[in-house]
Formats: C-alpha cells, sequence, structure tokens
C-alpha cells in the first residue's frame, strides 16, 4: 500500500504530465544517415513528449509576442498553446469551423501562420477558408480569402507568406469526404496564390493530393508536399513574376512508405536552407540538393513542425501528441 506522501507524488505527476511539462522521452529518436545530420540536430537529443490527448494535431506555429508554440487539434475543432512557462492551455475553439458555410466534416483549423504584422493567420478548414485572427483577446475571424472564380474551396490545409507579402496554399479535400463530396465545388485539388492587392491565382492544378507548403529562403522555390501513398513526394517549382514554373521532384518518398508510419505533409525551412519534413517515419531532414540526411523518428504518424523563435528546437505535431527535439543553434 502507498503512503500518502507516495499518493501525493504520483497525483502532482499525473497533473504535470497533463499539463504538458513532463518530457517523457520516445523511442527510436534520431536515425543519422549523413553526418552532416549533427550540423542540425543535438548529437545527445532525444525526442521528448511535451503534450498529449489531442485527436490529430496540426499546424504548429511559434508565436514571439506569447512566448508560446499554438497549433491545431483538426478533428476537435480546437488551437492549443503550449509554453514553458504555462504548459498547455486552450487557446482557441472553435478554431475553424464556426458554421458560416455548409461543411461534412466540420473540421478545425490546420496550417497556421503569422502574416508580417504578426497577426495569426489560419487554414479553417470547416468554414473552407483561410481567415486571420481579429485580434489576440477578442478571438473573431475576418476572411482573407473563401473561394475561386466564385467556387468556394475545398478545404485549405497550409500555407506559407513569401517576403513580399504573396499567400501560398494549399487547398486538397481533406475536409471534405472525399473527391466526390456533394459540397465540392472546385474539381481539383490546387495550389494558389494571394497578394497583398487581394489578387488571386491558381498556380497549380494537376497533384492528386497537395499537403504542406514552403517557400526557400531565397524565395526563389516552392515546395509541396504530396500525400499520394502511390506516389508520396516531395515537388519543387521555380518562383515566377507570374507564377511558377520547371516542376521537378526534390524527393521520392515511395522506397519509404512502407517502412514508417505516416506521409509526407508539413515542412519547414532552417536558416542553413536545410528542410524539414514530415513523412514516413517521422521529420525528415533533407540538404538544399535533396540528400537525405536523416529522419527524427517519432513512433507515430507526425503532421507537422515548426521551429521556436531562435531555433533551439523543433516542434512536432505527432498524431495524437505533441513532441519536439533540440537543434544545433545556427
Amino acid at each position: 500500500m502507498l503512503t500518502k506522501s507516495e499518493s501525493f507524488l504520483i497525483t502532482v505527476l499525473c497533473f504535470v504530465i497533463h499539463m504538458g511539462v513532463v518530457q517523457a522521452q520516445i523511442s527510436p529518436s534520431v536515425e543519422r544517415i549523413d553526418p552532416k545530420l549533427d550540423l542540425y540536430i543535438d548529437k545527445d537529443a532525444t525526442v521528448e513528449v511535451i503534450a498529449e490527448g489531442f485527436k490529430w494535431s496540426e499546424g504548429p506555429v511559434w508565436v514571439a509576442a506569447l512566448d508560446a508554440l499554438l497549433f491545431s487539434d483538426v478533428p476537435n475543432n480546437k488551437v492549443y498553446s503550449w509554453s514553458e512557462a504555462n504548459g498547455l492551455q486552450l487557446f482557441l475553439s472553435p478554431s475553424g469551423y464556426t458554421g458560416i458555410t455548409p461543411s461534412t466534416k466540420k473540421s478545425g483549423s490546420n496550417g497556421l501562420t503569422l502574416d508580417s504584422e504578426g497577426n495569426l493567420v489560419l487554414c479553417m478548414q470547416g468554414d473552407r477558408r483561410i481567415a486571420k485572427l481579429s485580434s489576440w483577446n477578442e478571438k473573431g475571424f475576418s476572411t482573407v480569402v473563401d473561394s475561386y472564380e466564385g467556387k468556394r474551396f475545398n478545404s485549405p490545409n497550409d500555407l506559407v507568406y513569401a517576403k513580399n507579402g504573396d499567400l501560398y496554399f494549399t487547398d486538397p479535400p481533406y475536409g471534405l469526404k472525399g473527391s466526390d463530396d456533394p459540397l465540392r465545388e472546385l474539381s481539383f485539388n490546387g495550389v494558389f496564390k494571394h497578394t497583398p492587392s487581394g489578387e488571386l491565382s491558381l498556380l497549380i492544378d494537376d497533384l492528386t493530393a497537395p499537403n504542406g507548403i514552403a517557400i526557400s529562403n531565397n524565395q526563389k522555390t516552392l515546395y509541396v508536399t504530396i500525400s499520394d501513398r502511390s506516389y508520396p513526394r516531395i515537388m519543387a517549382y521555380d518562383i515566377t513574376a507570374t507564377g511558377v514554373a520547371n516542376p521537378r521532384v526534390f524527393f521520392d518518398g515511395t522506397a519509404l512508405i512502407s517502412k514508417g508510419k505516416g506521409n509526407f505533409d508539413g515542412l519547414k525551412i532552417h536558416p542553413s536552407g536545410v528542410i524539414f519534413s514530415t513523412g514516413p517515419g517521422g521529420v525528415l531532414v533533407f540538404s538544399p540538393d535533396g540528400t537525405h540526411l536523416g529522419t527524427v523518428h517519432t513512433d507515430q504518424r507526425t503532421a507537422n513542425c515548426a521551429f521556436d523563435a531562435d531555433f533551439t528546437y523543433l516542434y512536432m505535431t505527432t498524431h495524437s501528441l505533441l513532441t519536439r527535439i533540440k537543434l544545433v543553434k545556427p
């Protein structure tokens, strides 16, 4: 039988774990294929679980103004915050479905980012729009864009701003019940660009399952992940004045799809130009020339990732978990 002191300690420990401030480890941690990976991921680093209990965690973004990470729980229509100081807290509910338009799944937000003014911008899958949070306190939304040529988007999934203010985003049907959902208005899965002046252009319409999106540090290359299990890959495109050109396969993940859980999803670009992309097995790390340097294994399907303000950690939304791993600071 436990003593009162032992019972108390167990109770406290359970509470702290629930709040997401105990950093349990999961294994395996890092597969180092190329020695260059040591330049980016600490040699002694292990994957830490810092919060749990989500249905499908997604879309992480570090917000310096809050000194916290925000991320989506898509099926539960919520955004959570996590910080060293406060642990896990509910930040926004609803986050992606407010009932303004018909929606089959009523999904919450997916990808999150910040605009040049530091405003939170969300892919609202249930509302089938991209919207901006009105303020950090009021928690209302204003629509950025919701349709193309009079037809409502499928379910905006991920997004990224170029330095000139252009917003690039993917629009697969993951928030609908498949490609034959009667609510679907667009017949293709698009990649779009929305300019600060409000001009919307369709960049790509021939991808089966566009998902994550990122822009190289020199603003010359657009990356789009393809979550098609028959041909999982990362595509690269030259960014031009009129759109994109020179489509090419940056990395073909066909050989990996049966070896680890998950598929290509969100991705982020390190200051060095190295690419951290979720994919089969966890988070894959690539040099700018497409060399696979290694994989951060997470033991679960991993949807997306984000760096903190000074690139000390890579945070990963790992199915029901929020995880992180320590990096080598640039």
